[in-house]
C-alpha cells in the first residue's frame, strides 16, 4: 500500500538524520516515482497548490514584524513594562521573562523570534542577577513557546489552512491556554526562587512605572491594533500581519528612532530566510499529506481508532502522548500539515470541537520546541546564552512537566479554549 511505503520511507530518512523537509519530500517523490502510483507532474502541481493559499501570506509578515520589533527597540520597552508588573519581588526578574514573552507573543506569532528578541536581553540580565545560566536559558526557551500559543500564531494559521478551520476562532481560543501556561510558569519560577534562594535582589532600580509605560505606549498599542482589527471584523488575520509590519516599522523608525535604514536589509534578509525555511517545509509536507489523503489513510485510521478507542477521553490521551513523541523529532509546521487532515475528522467523530482540537495540537507541538533532541527553542536559547545543549536539558525537564500539566488541563477542560471563542463568534 502506498501510504505504508510513504511512512516507512519517511521514518527511514529521519533515522538517517536527513533534514525533516527533505525527508518528507524524498518520501513523497519515492511514492510517486518508484511506486509508479501517480503521474510525476503532480509534484509541481501540488507544491503550487499547497502554497497558493492566501492565509499563508501572514507567515512571512508576522516573522518580519517580530524582527522589526526586536531591532526597533520595541522588545526592550515591553520588558520594562513586564518588570513593572511582576519585577519587585523575589524571583521577579525570572517572572519578568515570562510576562515579556507573553506580551511579545501577542504580536510576533513565532517562538523562535521571541527567544532571540527577549532572550538577548533577559538571559544576560538573569545571569548577572545570579541565576544559573542553564536555568535562565531554559526559562527563556520555555517562555518563548508562548509565541505560538498566544495569538497571532503561525502554527494556528497552518492548522487553520490544513484542517479548514477558522483562523480567527483559533486565534481567540488561544488566549485562555496561553494565559494558563503563562501564569503556571510565573507561579513555578516564583516558588523555585524562594525554595532555592535565588532572586533576592530582584528589585526595580530607577524604573518608574509611569515612565516605563509612557516609553512603551506605542509598543503596547501594537497588540490592540493588530488583534483589535481582527476581532473587530475590520481586517483578516492575513491583512493584520501586513499592518503589524507597517506599524513595527513606523514605530521603530520614526517614533523610537532606533531602527536605522542600514538595519532594514539585514532584517529583511533574516526574515526571508526564516520564512523560506517554513514555507519549504509546508510545501513538501502538503504534498505528502495529499498522497496520504489520496490513499484514504485518514478514513481508515479514523475507522480503526473509533473501533478500538471507546471514548473521547482515551482518544485525546493517546493523541497527546503520540504528539508529544512526534514533537520531539519532527518540526511543528510539518507535523501540523501532515497530521491535521488525518486527526481532525477522527476528533469530530468523537464530538470534539475542531477549534479545541486545534489548540490541543498547537500546545502539544509547542512543547516540541523545548524537548530534546531537536527542540528549536533550546538551540536558540543555547546560542544566546552561549552554552552547550547538554547543559540546558536538566532544568528544562521540570519546565516541560509544568507545561505538559497545563496541556492536560487544556485538553479535558474545553471551556478554557472555547469560552472566549463562543462569546465572540457564537
Amino acid at each position: 500500500m502506498l501510504s505504508h511505503s510513504l511512512i516507512v520511507a519517511m521514518c527511514t530518512l529521519f533515522l538517517l538524520s536527513v533534514p525533516i523537509a527533505v525527508s518528507i519530500g524524498l518520501a513523497a517523490i519515492f511514492g510517486i516515482q518508484v511506486m509508479g502510483a501517480i503521474n510525476p507532474v503532480i509534484i509541481g502541481q501540488q507544491l503550487y497548490v499547497v502554497l497558493d493559499k492566501f492565509p499563508l501570506v501572514a507567515i512571512p509578515f508576522f516573522i518580519l514584524a517580530g524582527n522589526l520589533m526586536d531591532t526597533g527597540g520595541i522588545s526592550r520597552r515591553l520588558i520594562d513594562v513586564a518588570r513593572i508588573i511582576v519585577g519587585n519581588t523575589q524571583g521577579g526578574l525570572a517572572a519578568t521573562c515570562v510576562v515579556a514573552c507573553m506580551i511579545f507573543a501577542a504580536v510576533s506569532g513565532s517562538s523562535t523570534a521571541t527567544t532571540f528578541a527577549i532572550g538577548a536581553i533577559m538571559i544576560p540580565a538573569l545571569v548577572a542577577a545570579g541565576y544559573p545560566r542553564p536555568w535562565a536559558a531554559s526559562l527563556q526557551a520555555t517562555s518563548a513557546e508562548l509565541g505560538v500559543i498566544i495569538p497571532p500564531s503561525i502554527p494556528m494559521i497552518l492548522f487553520g489552512v490544513a484542517a479548514d478551520v477558522s483562523i480567527g476562532e483559533l486565534f481567540i481560543a488561544g488566549f485562555g491556554p496561553g494565559l494558563l501556561i503563562g501564569f503556571a510558569l510565573i507561579a513555578y519560577v516564583l516558588i523555585w526562587a524562594r525554595v532555592t534562594g535565588h532572586g533576592k535582589a530582584d528589585t526595580i532600580t530607577g524604573l518608574l512605572p509611569g515612565v516605563a509605560v509612557k516609553r512603551a505606549f506605542w509598543a503596547l498599542l501594537m497588540p490592540v491594533v493588530v488583534l483589535g482589527g481582527i476581532y473587530g471584523g475590520v481586517v483578516t488575520p492575513t491583512e493584520a500581519s501586513a499592518i503589524a509590519v507597517l506599524y513595527a516599522f513606523l514605530i521603530g523608525k520614526f517614533v523610537h528612532g532606533e531602527l536605522k535604514w542600514s538595519d532594514v536589509m539585514p532584517v529583511l534578509k533574516k526574515s526571508v530566510i526564516s520564512s523560506v525555511v517554513i514555507l519549504f517545509i509546508i510545501a513538501w509536507a502538503g504534498l505528502f499529506a495529499f498522497l496520504i489523503n489520496r490513499e484514504g489513510a485518514p478514513a481508515a485510521i479514523g475507522a480503526w481508532m473509533v473501533s478500538v478507542i471507546g471514548s473521547d477521553f482515551m482518544f485525546l490521551l493517546i493523541v497527546n502522548l503520540v504528539l508529544f513523541v512526534i514533537g520531539m523529532f519532527i518540526e511543528g509546521a510539518a507535523a501540523i500539515i501532515v497530521l491535521a487532515p488525518i486527526l481532525v475528522p477522527v476528533a469530530k467523530s468523537f464530538g470534539i470541537d475542531p477549534v479545541h482540537f486545534g489548540i490541543i495540537m498547537v500546545v502539544n507541538l509547542a512543547i516540541g520546541f523545548i524537548t530534546p533532541p531537536f527542540g528549536i527553542n533550546l538551540f536558540a536559547a543555547c546560542a544566546v546564552a552561549r552554552i552547550s545543549l547538554d547543559k540546558i536539558i536538566p532544568p528544562t525537564i521540570t519546565f516541560i512537566g509544568v507545561v505538559f500539566s497545563c496541556l492536560m488541563v487544556i485538553t479535558y477542560v474545553p471551556w478554557i479554549s472555547l469560552a472566549l471563542r463562543d462569546l465572540v463568534y457564537r
